[in-house]
């Protein structure tokens, strides 16, 4: 994190003034330069969607000393197999965008230099599909043109020295699965010079899409096969790309690829930071190439190459500023950076005065922080003067105060923190650097009490329906706001059972808290009588952002609770060996049953009874129970059968299935239940004798075929018709009435009879006529 403090302000005319005078020296060092235009450039290959991909082609353009006749409309790319050189495709890149490049510090702009960045895209976009762009090997694209600048100073025969900018990419497949990469966007365009004998540094650092791993390094730029006589493919093969291997440019005596540029050192990029640097030892122009490569899982899947031209000019001297530190708010005494800790300490002084200057007349200081292993808040700046170095009237020496907050703790370790002073030289900004050693104890904080109310005799004992409640007061010397917590032990979850603990405004240093618990079943521990833990926790936040927490308060509780299941007693006939006992009850006679309960624990008790399938009412069955006393209940049950709600199967009544209950209100409950079986008695029926002979002869004897002893009506189970056949099968008589008589019509002989009743019942027989 840099936290910039500017100090000095140029007035326009100063400024003004200054930079004319720096580009009136620049110019006249400058070396002169003929029918230049191209800079330098790089081609980049984005991933879009699917199998669609944007090729571009970054071109920069010297606009002071360009031919305007050089500056192309479009190019063509070609695409090749990395395996065998084969052209793949043809791309045409047209110009989209044409704009100027900016510099790192416009107030150093020199006249001699100045730089367009002009953008060529493929419109259409790119489509590379996977059944073509699978090569193990890999494809690259390659644009070529010439010439370069005239004027520079490393190669041989600049002039007729083309460029051929170049950049690999994998298939698009790999492993039978889609494998999808966007080169690296390479560092930011250079427009900036460099002076003789001073240090310059540049930061070219890319961006990856795709987060693959970058490593750069410096590689001799390409020349490939156009020339100044055949400037363009369009001169040598009809426009059609040509494959590599690129011929390299020439160096100059001397120079090679990790020798770019006289200079001490030569000229340099990090390996994983792309910062470029060097110190040149001589005035001039001169071209430089860097590769940046990128992997993937360790494996190297493609790469990217830019050509670039470095200006080198003879730049003002530019000295520069330092910074001194004084601990403190008084006192004179320097700290020195090799041997002092700045020991901050409560009560005392967390300041550091600065004082900064710069021997250059009318220079512009800033300051920043950056942090070596510093953590926490940075500490902030405040000027006491302001003003222009060596401006008249004014002191020589610029004082700032740097002061570290409050709440700086360094945990008993040193933290390094370097102050830094800038001034704004050209071409690049010239520093000093203070590394200051600070060792912080931030002010004392005592921690939170918490007491209650509950007692000292634990556990607590409660019972189900009792509510337990008590308070708790915490306590923090300092006033930092208090933060209460309830919480359980071992599983315990209080506020799930519908425990409450609300706090109080906090007065001063005192906050009060009210802990509430109505006790349910669901607190009843298994088995009962186990130890539940309540937990309070009172914390503070100090005014450094410390959580600070009292000892926790734990009150063991006991949930009491025991129950011995109620006893019902009835005048109903008790269970027998196969079940529920059976009471038959016959038409319109009257049953009752007397019940009652009683509980040891005097639980509130409920006597009901439920017929099983079926509503007691709807057949004439009623059960009463009047409120008892706690521990007692009684009940009567009463029925008075009718037909409602009867059904017959083969002359017996369907079972009628009661279940009593006796409940009793705790917690966990044992109800007694006793279940009978009712059903309605059959009427008594005579022994069915029909008679099987009958003789029609008019001596009042055995006239007729009647039956007088059929099995009686009984509610849905009714005589519903006799029908008599010949024992030919012809029926003779058919009646509906259960007095039927019937004279057998004259004719003798023998006839078979069929009864059936309303519920399926069948009685067949038969019956001799003899006249």
């Amino acid at each position: 994190m840099v936290l910039p403090f500017t100090f000095l302000r140029h007035t326009l005319r100063h400024c003004a003034s200054r930079r004319a005078v720096l580009w009136l020296l620049l110019w006249l060092s400058a070396a002169p330069a003929w029918a230049t235009h191209i800079v330098g450039g790089e081609l980049d290959l984005q991933y879009v969607q699917g199998d669609t991909y944007q090729l571009s082609m970054n071109l920069y353009f010297d606009a002071i000393n360009g031919n305007p006749g050089a500056l192309d409309n479009s190019f063509t790319a070609g695409i090749f197999d990395k395996s065998n050189n084969r052209l793949v495709t043809i791309v045409t890149l047209d110009l989209v965008n044409n704009t100027f490049v900016s510099y790192t510090s416009p107030a150093c702009a020199v006249g001699s230099l100045s730089t367009r960045q002009l953008v060529y895209r493929n419109r259409n976009l790119l489509q590379l599909p996977a059944n073509i762009y699978n090569s193990t090997q890999g494809y690259y694209v390659a644009v070529e043109r010439c010439c370069r600048n005239n004027a520079i100073s490393n190669i041989v025969n600049p002039g007729a020295a083309a460029q051929a900018f170049y950049l690999e990419f994998p298939a698009v497949v790999r492993g039978g699965q889609p494998f999808r990469d966007s080169t690296p966007r390479i560092f930011p365009p250079l427009a900036d010079y460099a002076c003789v004998g001073e240090v310059f540094y540049y930061d070219f650092a890319g961006q990856d899409a795709d987060g693959d791993s970058l490593v750069y390094d410096m590689v001799t730029p390409l020349n490939g096969h156009t020339t100044a006589a055949q400037p363009t493919l369009a001169n040598i093969s009809n426009d059609v790309p040509l494959p590599g291997p690129y011929v390299p440019i020439i160096w100059n005596a001397g120079l090679s690829a990790s020798n770019q540029m006289p200079g001490a050192p030569t000229l340099t990029i990090g390996a994983r930071t792309g910062r470029l640097s060097v110190r040149p030892t001589r005035v001039g122009l001169f071209v430089f190439g860097v590769r940046c490569q990128e992997y993937r899982r360790g494996i190297k899947i493609g790469e990217t190459r830019r050509d670039f031209q470095l200006q080198v000019l003879a730049c003002p001297r530019n000295t520069a500023p330092s910074v001194t530190a004084l601990p403190g708010t008084t006192g004179n005494t320097p700290y020195r950076p090799d041997r002092d800790t700045l020991r901050l300490v409560p009560g005392g002084s967390r300041c550091l005065r600065l004082r900064f200057t710069d021997p250059d007349a009318s220079s512009m200081l800033t300051l920043s922080l950056r942090s070596v292993n510093y953590t926490g808040t940075l500490p902030t700046f405040s000027s006491t003067i302001s003003g222009m170095v060596h401006s008249p009237g004014q002191p020589d020496t610029l004082v700032a105060t740097l002061c570290f907050p409050d709440c700086l703790d360094t945990q008993g370790k040193v933290n390094f923190l370097d102050v830094i002073v800038s001034d704004n030289g050209c071409a690049l900004p010239k520093r000093d650097t203070l590394r200051v050693a600070v060792l912080a104890v931030p002010t004392p904080n005592g921690l939170p009490t918490l007491t209650s109310t509950a007692g000292a005799t634990l556990p607590l004992h409660v019972r189900p329906g009792q509510t337990l409640g008590f308070d708790l007061l915490a306590t923090d010397p300092d006033g930092d706001p208090i933060t209460y917590a309830l919480s359980g032990a071992n599983g315990f979850t209080p506020a799930a059972l519908g425990a409450t603990l609300t706090a109080q405004a906090q007065v001063g240093t005192r906050r009060a808290a009210r802990f509430n618990w109505p006790v349910g079943c669901p607190a009843v521990t298994d088995p009962p009588g186990q130890v539940s833990e309540l937990v309070f926790t009172a914390t503070t936040v100090t005014p450094c952002g410390v959580r600070q927490a009292a000892p926790p308060i734990t009150i063991p509780v006991v949930v009491d609770y025991s129950n011995a299941p109620p006893v019902l007693t009835s005048t109903l006939p008790a269970d027998s060996a196969g079940g529920p006992p059976l009471v038959r009850v016959a038409l319109g006679q009257s049953y009752m049953a007397s019940l009652t309960g009683a509980d040891s624990d005097k639980d509130v008790l409920v006597l009901n009874a439920t017929g099983q399938g079926f509503n007691l009412a709807d057949v004439g069955m009623r059960f009463t129970a009047p409120a008892g006393a706690p521990g007692q209940a009684s009940g009567t049950f009463s029925w008075l059968p009718t037909c409602d709600g009867v059904s017959v199967t083969n002359g017996q009544a369907h079972e009628l299935v009661v279940t009593f209950q006796l409940q009793e209100s705790t917690c966990r409950a044992q109800p007694q239940t006793r279940t009978v079986r009712f059903a309605v008695a059959q009427p008594v029926a005579k022994e069915f004798l029909p008679p099987n002979i009958i003789t029609p002869n008019g001596d009042d004897k055995n006239q007729f075929f009647t039956l007088a002893d059929l099995p009686p009506d009984f509610c849905d189970a009714r005589f519903k018709g006799v029908k008599i056949f010949s024992r030919w099968g012809q029926q003779v008589y058919e009646s509906d009435s259960r007095s039927f008589r019937w004279a057998g019509d004259g004719v003798g002989g023998t006839y078979y009879y069929l009864i059936t009743y309303t519920t399926g019942q069948r009685y067949k027989g038969w019956v001799e006529v003899m006249p």
